[in-house]
């Protein structure tokens, strides 16, 4: 099973907004795109952007702007950065200009880690996206957001955001209820053909996802939402095959456990630790064609991606106060130990065998007990039903960015609880390049359709 859809031919363009750390970003660009601009409101990820441009996101720097009304950039120019208030934005120059839209809107109205005050929390910020769409009319568009968008009690007003976005000129006025507006965009879509192919149009793909089944060493769950233009002629079906197929899964993770391919990866693990970690297999894993889900440990030891990534050092247990950075010895930065771990009831740790628990930015933007994870060492515990009791600390900052597969040259700006704070808001890398990867396919199968067409039309006079 491949691990990505094909080889972008062509470069095409992009536009993000709410780039946040640059995850979205990261990985629409590793899938082909030339950036045009960037959106990011948040001052210390506006300076992440900026540091990483030239190693992580393919362009010669950032130049940060003030003026609402950018214009692209030719290539080879650095491209600009937005540090404001995306509804203060007027896209309007790049009409025709952007292959791809993307960016994933805050979460916070709809995330059960959040107020969950839906769409009537001013940080909603789908309708800036929606305008965003109207002034470019992009051939696609990639939001990625939290599994919450999809709870029943959002059921409604998710169903409205879908319509929105199949309807995006059908502009809603700020007096109007957004039901009424909705009731209005369903009698539209209700009149329109199979076929349709009108230009200010667009077909949606709704995608609930578990990222550990697209490569990623993390069990996150988010939705993706995917939107064509409709007279594009893109197979809409055959996108939403492809990317609804499981391609890693838990049950081959079981089974290169049990054969021993796994340990193989890793020779440097104690028996206690190997028998602990094969006892729970179920007796009976089903089969499938899929890859095995990544570790934690296949993170920090730089396994099973397609990037060459170097093993993270130790972190020494007895130096956590110091804040030393052990990623000196390999020339990685921030893989710095952090004092105070705990593991309490509503906290389980992570465990090095298992993809990591979700990273999360958390509601004052330091992530809680998730960030703990269980080590190899053991100490004699007779309180402890076998007798012993596994050693325990926080993850790194580099280690939670290789969860989230960022490469080893993004560089967090701020203190740690912001850098944790970006990530845990950010798309992983190897999630969204497979989503952009696929679009870029998408969008060459459908211009090389057209181009037979013409072709053979050609032909017949």
């Amino acid at each position: 099973m491949d691990d990505q859809p094909g080889n972008v031919t062509r470069t095409r363009t992009s536009v993000e907004l709410f780039a946040g750390g640059g995850g979205l970003a990261m990985a629409v660009h590793q899938a082909g795109f030339r950036p045009l601009l960037f959106n990011e409101f948040n001052k210390r990820a506006c300076q992440t952007l900026v540091a990483s441009a030239r190693k992580t996101l393919g362009t010669d720097g950032l130049v940060e702007i003030e003026d609402v009304r950018p214009k692209p950039p030719a290539v080879g120019q650095p491209a600009p950065l937005y540090p404001a208030d995306v509804q203060d934005l007027d896209l309007t120059a790049f009409r025709g200009e952007v292959d791809v839209l993307a960016g994933g809107p805050p979460c916070q109205p709809f995330s059960a880690g959040g107020v969950a005050k839906g769409d009537e929390d001013k940080r909603n910020m789908f309708p800036a996206m929606f305008e965003a769409i109207r002034q470019v009319r992009p051939k696609a568009v990639i939001c990625e957001n939290v599994r919450g968008l999809l709870r029943p009690s959002f059921a409604d007003y998710f169903q409205y955001i879908v319509n929105e976005l199949r309807l995006p000129h059908q502009q809603r006025v700020d007096s109007t209820r957004w039901q009424d507006h909705d009731a209005e965009l369903r009698r539209i879509l209700a009149t329109l053909p199979d076929n349709d192919t009108d230009a200010e149009h667009y077909k949606v793909v709704v995608v609930p996802v578990n990222a550990a089944d697209y490569g990623v060493p993390q069990i996150r769950n988010r939705v993706v939402i995917v939107a064509f233009r409709a007279d594009l002629g893109v197979d809409v079906e055959a996108f939403e095959k492809l990317v609804k197929t499981p391609r890693y899964s838990e049950a081959a993770l079981f089974r290169s456990i049990r054969n021993g391919d796994y340990w193989r990866r890793h020779p440097d693990v104690p028996a206690h630790v190997r028998a602990r970690v094969e006892e729970r297999i179920p007796r009976v894993v089903k089969e499938d064609d899929c890859l095995p889900w990544r570790t934690l440990r296949d993170a920090i030891a730089g396994c099973g991606t397609d990037a060459t990534l170097p093993k993270l050092p130790a972190v020494d247990l007895k130096r956590l106060d110091e804040k030393f950075d052990f990623g000196d010895k390999i020339g990685v930065q921030h893989h710095i130990g952090w004092p105070g771990a705990r593991i309490y009831k509503g906290h389980t740790p992570n465990e090095l065998d298992r993809p990591a628990k979700t990273v999360k930015a958390g509601v004052h933007g330091v992530p809680g007990g998730e960030s703990v994870m269980l080590l190899d060492e053991r100490d004699r515990d007779l309180e402890s039903p076998d007798g012993w009791t596994y050693r325990h600390r926080y993850m790194t900052v580099r280690e939670t960015a290789r969860v989230m597969t960022f490469p080893d040259e993004w560089l967090g700006s701020g203190p740690r609880g912001e850098q944790m704070r970006q990530l845990g808001n950010a798309v992983p890398v190897v999630l969204g390049q497979f989503f952009a990867s696929a679009v870029a396919d998408a969008l060459t199968a459908a211009e090389a359709t057209e181009a037979d067409a013409s072709d053979a039309l050609v032909s017949t006079h």
